[in-house]
């Protein structure tokens, strides 16, 4: 037996079982967390906007289609965006769906005008929307356009990052982006800029 194998031989002897800590759970609690969410996330420069179901939550997204003259677009293959013929309600928009292709979808993503996507959370005490990656959700939907629309019902709000993760038990998604506002960097003097590795705007669509 070689050093090695004798000191995992010591430690395997005074292995003990561990007693994990219980899930631990944010005592912050917002009277209105709708109303927190949008305030957090204006703060953090991004732009938050309210319906009352789905359809609302389209029609607010028609307005942003011809506020930023979309010719092109992004979205993933998620709730509730798998309910829309996106194709069919947007023809002058040139649509992407994330899972289609992967190569071609990357290339079409680097010049896209604007990328959608759903939501699994929306955390109320920083403004912050968590996208999930995975089958049909692409990370670059979120990422690469200049401007990223997140669909978020109400449903999704919780009051903040530990919260949310305790209810999940265990079933985080593998890969998760966390989103409070449009990229931002102070790398250079301290100066504050916007866009500069990432979208340079992020609206919520708070809806239900």
């Amino acid at each position: 037996m070689d050093a090695r194998e004798e000191i995992l031989r010591r430690l395997r002897g005074q292995a003990r079982p561990a007693e994990l800590p219980a899930p631990w759970r944010s005592r912050r609690d917002f009277e209105d967390l709708a109303g927190r969410f949008c305030e957090a996330l204006v703060a953090a420069k991004g732009e938050a906007r309210r319906a009352a179901d789905l359809a609302g939550a389209l029609a607010c997204l028609d307005d942003i289609l011809r506020e930023v003259e979309v010719s092109t677009a992004v979205a993933n293959d998620e709730p509730p965006l798998n309910e829309v013929d996106l194709a069919g309600r947007w023809p002058m928009v040139d649509w992407r769906i994330a899972g289609d292709n992967a190569e071609e979808f990357r290339a079409f993503c680097i010049t896209a005008d604007l990328g959608v996507s759903g939501a699994v959370a929306a955390l109320a005490e920083t403004g912050t929307v968590v996208v999930a990656s995975g089958p049909g959700r692409s990370r670059l939907t979120p990422l690469l356009p200049p401007v990223h629309v997140a669909l978020v019902p109400l449903a999704c709000l919780t009051t903040d990052l530990f919260t949310w993760a305790a209810t999940r038990q265990g079933s985080l998604p593998a890969a998760m982006t966390l989103i409070s506002g449009p990229s931002k960097t102070a790398d250079i003097e301290q100066t504050m800029a916007i866009g500069v590795h990432g979208p340079k705007r992020f609206i919520a669509i708070l809806f239900g």
